[in-house]
Protein backbone atom coordinates (compact mmCIF):
# COMPACT_ATOMS: atom_id res chain seq x y z
CA UNK A 1 0.00 0.00 0.00
CA UNK A 2 1.02 3.41 -1.27
CA UNK A 3 1.17 6.55 1.51
CA UNK A 4 1.04 9.65 0.46
CA UNK A 5 2.32 12.62 1.68
CA UNK A 6 -0.13 14.99 3.62
CA UNK A 7 0.90 17.78 1.12
CA UNK A 8 -0.47 15.47 -1.91
CA UNK A 9 -3.33 14.61 0.18
CA UNK A 10 -4.13 18.34 0.75
CA UNK A 11 -3.69 19.13 -2.78
CA UNK A 12 -5.80 16.29 -4.15
CA UNK A 13 -8.65 17.38 -1.74
CA UNK A 14 -8.57 21.33 -3.02
CA UNK A 15 -8.47 20.23 -6.46
CA UNK A 16 -11.06 17.73 -6.27
CA UNK A 17 -13.05 20.48 -4.09
CA UNK A 18 -12.32 23.31 -7.18
CA UNK A 19 -13.20 20.99 -10.04
CA UNK A 20 -16.59 20.15 -8.59
CA UNK A 21 -17.20 23.72 -8.01
CA UNK A 22 -16.63 24.94 -11.82
CA UNK A 23 -18.80 22.02 -12.62
CA UNK A 24 -21.51 23.06 -10.51
CA UNK A 25 -21.14 26.94 -11.75
CA UNK A 26 -21.08 25.88 -15.40
CA UNK A 27 -24.11 23.86 -15.46
CA UNK A 28 -25.90 26.07 -12.83
CA UNK A 29 -25.13 28.98 -15.78
CA UNK A 30 -26.37 26.81 -18.36
CA UNK A 31 -29.61 26.81 -16.69
CA UNK A 32 -30.07 29.96 -16.10
CA UNK A 33 -29.30 31.01 -19.57
CA UNK A 34 -31.76 28.29 -20.88
CA UNK A 35 -34.49 29.74 -18.50
CA UNK A 36 -33.73 33.34 -19.51
CA UNK A 37 -34.32 32.31 -23.43
CA UNK A 38 -37.54 30.48 -22.68
CA UNK A 39 -38.97 33.45 -21.23
CA UNK A 40 -37.81 35.65 -23.98
CA UNK A 41 -38.89 33.78 -26.61
CA UNK A 42 -42.44 33.10 -24.64
CA UNK A 43 -42.93 36.88 -24.08
CA UNK A 44 -41.89 37.76 -26.88
CA UNK A 45 -44.38 35.80 -28.76
CA UNK A 46 -47.47 36.47 -26.20
CA UNK A 47 -46.88 39.87 -26.59
CA UNK A 48 -47.15 40.29 -30.42
CA UNK A 49 -49.73 37.39 -31.15
CA UNK A 50 -52.56 39.33 -29.60
CA UNK A 51 -52.75 42.65 -31.40
CA UNK A 52 -52.21 40.90 -34.79
CA UNK A 53 -54.89 38.30 -34.44
CA UNK A 54 -57.36 40.88 -33.48
CA UNK A 55 -56.31 42.84 -36.08
CA UNK A 56 -56.72 40.12 -38.99
CA UNK A 57 -60.19 39.42 -36.95
CA UNK A 58 -61.39 43.17 -37.39
CA UNK A 59 -60.24 42.99 -41.15
CA UNK A 60 -61.82 39.67 -42.13
CA UNK A 61 -64.88 41.18 -40.07
CA UNK A 62 -64.73 44.48 -42.55
CA UNK A 63 -64.24 42.33 -45.81
CA UNK A 64 -67.40 40.28 -45.31
CA UNK A 65 -69.54 43.44 -44.28
CA UNK A 66 -68.45 45.78 -47.45
CA UNK A 67 -68.89 42.72 -49.62
CA UNK A 68 -72.91 42.38 -48.19
CA UNK A 69 -73.12 46.18 -48.49
CA UNK A 70 -71.79 46.07 -52.46
CA UNK A 71 -74.01 43.39 -52.82
CA UNK A 72 -76.99 44.94 -51.61
CA UNK A 73 -76.02 48.86 -53.55
CA UNK A 74 -75.82 46.66 -56.65
CA UNK A 75 -79.52 45.03 -55.87
CA UNK A 76 -77.44 41.52 -56.18
CA UNK A 77 -79.36 40.08 -53.02
CA UNK A 78 -79.22 36.66 -53.39
CA UNK A 79 -75.62 36.94 -53.27
CA UNK A 80 -75.76 37.26 -49.19
CA UNK A 81 -77.85 34.59 -48.96
CA UNK A 82 -74.95 32.04 -47.64
CA UNK A 83 -73.91 35.26 -45.38
CA UNK A 84 -77.14 34.38 -42.72
CA UNK A 85 -76.82 32.44 -40.33
CA UNK A 86 -77.37 29.07 -40.66
CA UNK A 87 -79.83 28.36 -37.47
CA UNK A 88 -80.63 31.76 -36.46
CA UNK A 89 -81.75 33.52 -40.15
CA UNK A 90 -81.56 37.79 -40.06
CA UNK A 91 -83.74 39.91 -38.64
CA UNK A 92 -84.52 43.04 -40.25
CA UNK A 93 -85.43 46.64 -37.78
CA UNK A 94 -86.20 49.35 -39.67
CA UNK A 95 -84.91 51.61 -36.85
CA UNK A 96 -82.46 51.44 -34.64
CA UNK A 97 -84.83 50.10 -31.64
CA UNK A 98 -85.04 46.43 -32.46
CA UNK A 99 -88.37 44.69 -31.76
CA UNK A 100 -88.06 40.97 -31.25
CA UNK A 101 -91.75 40.75 -31.13
CA UNK A 102 -92.56 42.07 -34.28
CA UNK A 103 -89.22 42.81 -36.45
CA UNK A 104 -89.68 39.97 -40.02
CA UNK A 105 -86.88 37.31 -39.41
CA UNK A 106 -86.25 34.98 -41.98
CA UNK A 107 -84.72 32.23 -42.15
CA UNK A 108 -81.56 31.39 -45.56
CA UNK A 109 -84.61 29.03 -47.16
CA UNK A 110 -86.98 31.89 -46.65
CA UNK A 111 -84.55 34.80 -47.73
CA UNK A 112 -84.17 33.08 -50.94
CA UNK A 113 -88.15 32.14 -51.46
CA UNK A 114 -89.26 35.57 -51.11
CA UNK A 115 -86.47 37.25 -53.35
CA UNK A 116 -88.38 34.91 -56.14
CA UNK A 117 -91.32 35.39 -54.95
CA UNK A 118 -91.63 39.05 -55.29
CA UNK A 119 -95.46 39.06 -55.26
CA UNK A 120 -95.71 38.30 -51.56
CA UNK A 121 -95.79 41.25 -49.09
CA UNK A 122 -94.72 41.47 -45.70
CA UNK A 123 -95.26 44.48 -43.02
CA UNK A 124 -92.30 45.80 -41.68
CA UNK A 125 -93.18 48.61 -39.44
CA UNK A 126 -94.24 51.94 -38.93
CA UNK A 127 -92.47 54.77 -40.71
CA UNK A 128 -91.35 57.63 -38.20
CA UNK A 129 -93.59 60.82 -38.14
CA UNK A 130 -96.17 59.66 -40.47
CA UNK A 131 -97.51 56.40 -38.79
CA UNK A 132 -97.62 54.96 -41.73
CA UNK A 133 -97.27 50.83 -42.56
CA UNK A 134 -94.36 50.09 -44.75
CA UNK A 135 -96.52 46.73 -46.56
CA UNK A 136 -93.76 45.71 -49.49
CA UNK A 137 -91.93 42.52 -50.88
CA UNK A 138 -88.56 41.79 -49.36
CA UNK A 139 -86.93 42.68 -52.33
CA UNK A 140 -88.85 46.34 -52.47
CA UNK A 141 -87.80 46.44 -48.96
CA UNK A 142 -84.08 45.69 -49.24
CA UNK A 143 -83.89 48.14 -52.59
CA UNK A 144 -85.31 51.00 -51.04
CA UNK A 145 -85.84 50.92 -47.50
CA UNK A 146 -82.29 49.60 -46.85
CA UNK A 147 -81.19 51.48 -49.94
CA UNK A 148 -77.24 49.84 -49.46
CA UNK A 149 -76.33 52.61 -52.65
CA UNK A 150 -76.45 55.43 -50.08
CA UNK A 151 -73.26 53.30 -47.87
CA UNK A 152 -70.75 53.45 -51.36
CA UNK A 153 -68.87 56.01 -49.30
CA UNK A 154 -70.02 55.97 -45.84
CA UNK A 155 -67.62 56.38 -42.48
CA UNK A 156 -67.46 52.50 -41.42
CA UNK A 157 -66.77 51.57 -37.84
CA UNK A 158 -66.45 48.10 -35.85
CA UNK A 159 -68.32 47.55 -32.35
CA UNK A 160 -68.75 51.36 -32.33
CA UNK A 161 -72.17 53.46 -32.76
CA UNK A 162 -70.53 56.85 -34.23
CA UNK A 163 -74.00 57.99 -34.93
CA UNK A 164 -77.36 57.95 -33.06
CA UNK A 165 -81.26 59.84 -33.82
CA UNK A 166 -83.59 60.00 -31.08
CA UNK A 167 -84.61 56.47 -31.77
CA UNK A 168 -83.05 54.56 -28.68
CA UNK A 169 -80.54 51.67 -29.90
CA UNK A 170 -81.19 48.87 -28.19
CA UNK A 171 -79.09 46.22 -30.35
CA UNK A 172 -76.13 45.52 -27.21
CA UNK A 173 -79.00 44.72 -25.33
CA UNK A 174 -80.28 42.09 -28.25
CA UNK A 175 -77.55 41.27 -29.35
CA UNK A 176 -74.95 41.43 -26.44
CA UNK A 177 -72.05 38.84 -27.72
CA UNK A 178 -72.38 39.80 -31.69
CA UNK A 179 -69.58 42.14 -33.45
CA UNK A 180 -71.76 45.13 -35.32
CA UNK A 181 -70.26 46.99 -38.01
CA UNK A 182 -71.96 50.36 -39.10
CA UNK A 183 -71.97 52.37 -42.38
CA UNK A 184 -72.90 55.86 -41.83
CA UNK A 185 -73.57 58.05 -44.34
CA UNK A 186 -73.61 62.00 -43.07
CA UNK A 187 -75.94 63.18 -45.11
CA UNK A 188 -75.82 66.36 -47.58
CA UNK A 189 -75.78 70.17 -47.31
CA UNK A 190 -79.41 71.01 -48.51
CA UNK A 191 -80.49 69.27 -45.62
CA UNK A 192 -77.95 69.88 -42.88
CA UNK A 193 -76.78 66.83 -42.54
CA UNK A 194 -80.54 66.02 -41.09
CA UNK A 195 -80.91 63.61 -43.80
CA UNK A 196 -78.15 61.18 -42.57
CA UNK A 197 -78.24 57.19 -42.65
CA UNK A 198 -76.99 54.29 -41.26
CA UNK A 199 -76.78 50.81 -42.20
CA UNK A 200 -75.75 47.91 -38.97
CA UNK A 201 -74.80 44.72 -40.03
CA UNK A 202 -75.04 42.31 -36.99
CA UNK A 203 -73.15 39.00 -37.29
CA UNK A 204 -72.73 36.11 -34.75
CA UNK A 205 -69.90 33.14 -34.86
CA UNK A 206 -71.40 29.88 -35.99
CA UNK A 207 -68.84 26.81 -36.34
CA UNK A 208 -65.92 29.14 -36.85
CA UNK A 209 -67.11 31.29 -39.13
CA UNK A 210 -69.38 34.44 -38.80
CA UNK A 211 -72.60 35.07 -40.28
CA UNK A 212 -74.79 37.85 -40.93
CA UNK A 213 -78.08 37.44 -38.37
CA UNK A 214 -79.33 41.21 -38.46
CA UNK A 215 -79.67 43.92 -40.89
CA UNK A 216 -80.24 47.73 -38.77
CA UNK A 217 -81.32 50.53 -40.24
CA UNK A 218 -81.26 54.32 -38.40
CA UNK A 219 -82.28 57.78 -39.13
CA UNK A 220 -83.32 61.16 -38.16
CA UNK A 221 -86.47 60.10 -36.58
CA UNK A 222 -88.92 63.12 -34.48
Amino acid sequence: MTILPAFFKGKSATLASSSLLLLTLSVTGCQSASESSEAIVSQSTSISSTPISADISQQTLRQQALRIQRALANKDFSRITNDIHPTRGVRFSMYAYVRPETDKVFSRGQYAQYLQQSNIRFTWGEKDGTGDVLVTPLPTYLGTWVDGKKFNNANISINEFKNNGNSINNLKEIYQASDVVEFYDKGTDEYDGMDWRVLRLVFDEYQGKRYLVAIINDQWTV
